[in-house]
């Protein structure tokens, strides 16, 4: 590599951006943490190449950089998240770019989903790096080592020790994206219309709602469980969706079907995902924390959404 020149340097960042963006996300579950991340691991590897020093795998020294950022980041949320207000979800991304790779887009998607990342949160930071590296990413035991900083027989524990907490929670998903993505079609038209039979169809008899306001707006505090208890809610959101000109626009979310709510103005109010399996809607994500939500674009006030709809000043 020319190291007198920019743009090469710039080149070979951008060729791995996306992947580095894709460890740091799985690792912190936020948006703007990894891009952070990701931007700190390029300073750090423009000032080393600019002072003279040969970085001979570029690859390996930007994912070290980006995964033992991640780790203390990760750390750092973890106490964070011990006073949380509600459930905590991920930031959403919307994955559904016509630019991207299908096929590349439909092997990273499990690993993508709300439902993994949620239960990656169970595992320690260094656990889920050197699982994500070496399951997820494909580095090999040695890479991931030098990586991390520990020995090779020490990560293979760890890889070990992952899968086993992981083994008995790891979201399914349907194996059809045709059958997948039909469903699905029909779930968001059901929420819309309000139509509550065809609700009880389509949900799974123990079917989960989450959903993250943060407390910083209105959202439910716990889960909510059962068919019939689900669907009712769901009814009374698509009617608030009509009462207040909200709209449902469906996208990809974190590679499953989901859909972004947009007030009239066309800001942000929530992002839903479901998650599909066995012919049924398995679990419904919603995250409606405004602090989540920026980097999809400009952000409704939630709160006069609903005095609105309230008919208060």
């Amino acid at each position: 590599m020319d190291v007198g020149e920019d743009r090469p340097l710039g080149e070979e960042f951008e060729e791995l951006r996306p992947q580095l963006f894709a460890i740091a996300y799985r690792m912190t579950g936020t948006v703007g943490d990894a891009n952070d991340l990701v931007q700190e691991a390029f300073l750090r590897f423009a000032r080393v190449v600019r002072d003279g020093v040969e970085i001979e795998f570029p690859r390996a020294y930007m994912s070290t950089v980006v995964t033992r950022l991640a780790i203390d980041a990760a750390r750092a949320a973890r106490a964070r998240r011990e006073t949380y207000v509600g459930q905590w979800l991920p930031e959403p991304l919307l994955t559904d770019d016509p630019a991207d790779d299908p096929a590349a887009r439909a092997e990273q998607a499990d690993s993508l989903s709300m439902a993994f990342l949620v239960v990656l949160e169970r595992l320690s930071p260094v656990e889920r790096s050197v699982f994500l590296l070496h399951d997820v990413f494909g580095y090999d035991h040695r890479e991931v080592a030098e990586i991390v900083g520990k020995s090779v027989e020490n990560c293979r524990q760890l890889a070990r020790r992952a899968r086993a907490h992981l083994a008995a929670d790891r979201p399914r998903f349907e194996v059809s994206r045709r059958a997948r993505d039909a469903l699905a079609t029909r779930f968001f038209a059901a929420v819309t219309e309000g139509d509550l039979d065809a609700l009880l169809e389509m949900l799974a008899a123990d079917v989960v709602v989450y959903g993250d306001g943060g407390g910083k707006a209105p959202q439910w505090m716990h889960p909510i469980a059962g068919a019939r208890r689900v669907a009712r809610m769901l009814v009374g959101l698509g009617r608030g969706l009509g009462s207040t000109g909200l709209v449902m626009r469906r996208h990809e979310v974190n590679g499953q079907p989901g859909a972004v709510v947009l007030d009239p103005d066309g800001r942000v109010v929530s992002v839903l995902a479901v998650d599909i399996a066995d012919g049924a809607v398995q679990t419904v994500r919603s995250v409606i924390n405004p602090d989540k939500l920026h980097h999809l674009g400009p952000v409704a006030d939630v709160w006069a959404l609903v005095r609105r709809r309230s008919g208060a000043p």
